[in-house]
């Protein structure tokens, strides 16, 4: 073999190894992002998966609360209407001053007690819900706390006619919920502030945040039953979560949903 013959043959074998190279190179890549995309796939399908566990788990929380609702409202609150009943028959045909005050007593108390439970029946059927505006919900909301006089509870709105799908509202109503027990329990606050707004971008955006002692969210929040709450339902309808808190400095969430294009 001549000189110019191993010239050549060297040529080509490095050719032949760079191609060799490019070649293992670009499926080491195609590997890789194949891997990427199987990994993206399966998280999605996770996500999903999680998603609709937490959607049944709400559903079957949901579907108890209706039960108790109208088991309230059947039995417990026909049992007290026949009270009622049976306390303002007493106080027609009794003639003893003092007795008669104390029946009308119980009487007040058995039809305040009553309305409550309607009330209750009612809020825990969902017929509420699906019957007003999510601003018309989270105000009564509002003003049941402030007649407690435990908390200056404040409400703004910059829309009058959201129009929201049960879910939605049952979403935002129960977040609001929770995030105002929550203050009152333990922040030890004096005032809650809500504002819902819409935009160009979102559908909606809720802010909650309370003037209160707040906490370190880094030891409480893997604990927090309320908090998990208030994520899985925010979760279900893919909003944007986002909770804050600082020792001395209050508490605060942010929660959104993007326009559909």
């Amino acid at each position: 073999m001549g000189e110019t013959e191993l010239f050549l043959t060297i040529i080509l074998f490095n050719i032949f190894f760079v191609f060799f190279i490019v070649a293992v190179m670009v499926y080491i890549k195609k590997y890789k992002q194949r891997k990427v995309e199987y990994l993206s796939e399966i998280q999605i399908k996770n996500e999903i998966h999680q998603r609709e566990l937490l959607a049944t788990q709400l559903e079957i929380q949901q579907s108890t609360m209706q039960q108790i609702g109208r088991e309230l409202h059947d039995n417990i609150g026909q049992k007290l209407t026949l009270v009622s009943l049976y306390t303002q028959q007493l106080l027609y045909e009794n003639r003893v001053p003092e007795v008669s005050e104390r029946i009308d007593q119980v009487s007040q108390i058995i039809n305040q007690s009553l309305q409550d439970l309607r009330s209750l029946s009612k809020t825990l059927t969902d017929d509420n819900i699906s019957q007003k505006e999510i601003t018309t919900l989270i105000q009564e909301e509002v003003d049941n706390i402030n007649a407690l006089k435990k908390c200056d509870i404040y409400f703004e709105h910059g829309t009058e006619n959201l129009d929201l799908d049960f879910v939605h509202k049952n979403v935002l109503l129960r977040i609001t919920q929770e995030f105002i027990q929550n203050s009152i329990k333990h922040s030890q606050c004096k005032s809650i502030f809500i504002k819902l707004n819409t935009s160009e971008e979102n559908l909606w955006e809720l802010n909650i945040k309370d003037d209160g002692v707040g906490f370190d969210t880094s030891k409480t929040l893997s604990n927090g039953i309320g908090l998990t709450n208030m994520k899985n339902r925010a979760k279900i309808i893919g909003a944007e979560f986002s909770f804050t808190s600082e020792a001395n400095s209050g508490t605060s969430l942010n929660i959104s949903f993007k326009n559909q294009p």
